[in-house]
């Protein structure tokens, strides 16, 4: 007999594992180039059209520096969405400006791990003294939308019809976070 108030086996709460989040490593290229990929075939998140090779992506990633990081959230072992941040311009002037990019695996969306990939990417973009983020992000994507402004950034307008992906134009709204 269970006592009043207590537990029962009909009302048990699941609660998701919190991802880890650390720098990539070249061991994460296949599961980068994955995650990448299934954006790329079938999603406007990017603008790339052909999925990337395990050799593109490595090279990619070596791309990155320390100024420059790529981080992974890993979920019992499984690295299941990245961040990055990217040079905004290969011209000195905009040495304090980058891009930020965030793709969580498909089966992995809505649980707060792209939230949790870009409070770490803002938090390290901070400790590393960039001034300016900017973030691109596809019309039709009001979660990323939303979820940019929720940690500080904001609008600065929209490129009218500016990629052509899945046989349509496409507007992207361009946000920035200034560093506090």
């Amino acid at each position: 007999m269970m006592p009043l108030g207590g537990p029962s086996d009909d009302h048990r709460e699941v609660v998701s594992p919190i991802p880890a989040v650390r720098s990539a490593r070249v061991e994460d290229v296949p599961a980068l180039a994955g995650i990448y990929n299934e954006a790329v075939l079938t999603t406007v998140a990017t603008f790339d059209t052909e999925p990337r090779s395990l050799e593109a992506q490595r090279q990619w990633l070596e791309h990155h520096d320390a100024r420059h990081p790529v981080l992974v959230a890993e979920l019992q072992g499984e690295v299941v969405g990245w961040a990055s941040l990217t040079a905004w311009s290969d011209r000195r002037a905009y040495d304090g400006t980058a891009e930020v990019s965030v793709y969580v695996r498909s089966d992995h969306r809505g649980r707060g791990i792209g939230r949790r990939l870009l409070t770490s990417l803002v938090a390290t973009a901070d400790g590393l003294g960039l001034h300016v983020l900017l973030a691109r992000i596809a019309d039709g994507n009001a979660v990323s939308v939303h979820l940019h402004r929720a940690l500080g950034f904001r609008s600065v307008g929209v490129m009218r019809e500016v990629g052509f992906k899945f046989e349509r134009w496409i507007d992207v709204h361009l946000l920035e976070r200034m560093a506090p």
